[in-house]
């Protein structure tokens, strides 16, 4: 499947916005049935039928063990939508399923993927707020948001967003791809860094090129973002020409980095992802 723009990729609001309602903190939750968002590891427990997979509905069943308090994350389809982390060691019954975020041949649908990315970031958030950064004391929820108040010092704190650079550098009719060792075999893709103090997003993309490759790059341009909730990235894409340099691989970075001919491309990323928008969308 091909995404017409980088703000149609799946975990951007935009896949979920004509059936989701958001639903920050309120005191009086609502005390309805709905949907349920259930969190192993890297992977969604899903509901499976017939090869379909679904979100769980209704009455939980009593093999699920919550490691806390479900949280009421917003409307999905007019029905209450919660979330909650489960152990990694939870034994799954044989009707559910996990299915991880990263495979390759995701069989979830975007929709459901979407939804399973921002509750993850939503419990990892509130998994990492609970005492204050300032003074230790308990925090409190600031309704109407996802901020959370100090009980000590009053200090508020709100969701971190790391912003992240990914960048396409081309050089006539090549362009410079990279692998990281975990990936699988044969897989390349993008150049892609955290943004430091002091920092651009477009000066963030000339530093981690040149950190990662060697490469001097120039006439760097944006191209669009892509949430990315593992755990609470925004990628902000870039295409940028290449100024000058050989190829010199910081291996504490990545494992190989090579120029391509844009006709003779390597295995890259899955479409859903904004490094394979961009190459798709800017190689050529």
């Amino acid at each position: 499947m091909s995404f017409p723009e980088q703000i149609n990729l799946p975990y951007n609001f935009s896949m979920i916005k004509n059936d989701f309602t958001p639903g920050q903190q309120q005191p009086d939750q609502p005390a309805e049935a709905g949907y349920w968002i259930i969190i192993q590891g890297n992977s969604l427990v899903l509901k499976e039928k017939n090869g379909l997979l679904s979100l769980l509905e209704g009455d939980l069943p009593a093999w699920l063990t919550p490691l806390s308090s479900p949280i009421f994350i917003g409307n999905w389809k007019g029905k209450p939508l919660r979330a909650f982390n489960i152990s990694s060691s939870q034994t799954i019954d044989s009707t559910y399923t996990t299915e991880m975020f990263t495979t390759v041949d995701i069989r979830m649908d975007f929709q459901i993927m979407t939804l399973g990315g921002l509750a993850k970031q939503i419990l990892h958030w509130i998994g990492q707020s609970g005492h204050c950064s300032r003074c230790g004391s308990l925090t409190e929820p600031v309704y109407g948001t996802w901020g959370r108040k100090c009980s000590g010092c009053k200090a508020e704190h709100y969701p971190h967003i790391h912003p992240c650079a990914i960048i396409l550098v081309k050089r006539g009719d090549q362009v410079m791809l990279t692998r990281k060792a975990e990936w699988i075999p044969g897989r390349y893709s993008l150049v892609a860094g955290f943004v430091d103090f002091g920092e651009s997003l477009e000066e963030c993309a000339v530093r981690e090129v040149f950190e990662e490759t060697g490469i001097r790059i120039e006439n760097v341009r944006y191209t669009g973002s892509q949430n990315w909730p593992f755990p609470a990235q925004m990628m902000a894409g870039f295409v940028a020409d290449y100024a000058g340099g050989e190829i010199s691989v910081n291996h504490n970075e990545l494992e190989d980095a090579q120029w391509f001919n844009v006709n003779q491309l390597p295995i890259l990323p899955p479409k859903r992802s904004i490094a394979r928008h961009i190459i798709d969308t800017y190689a050529v």
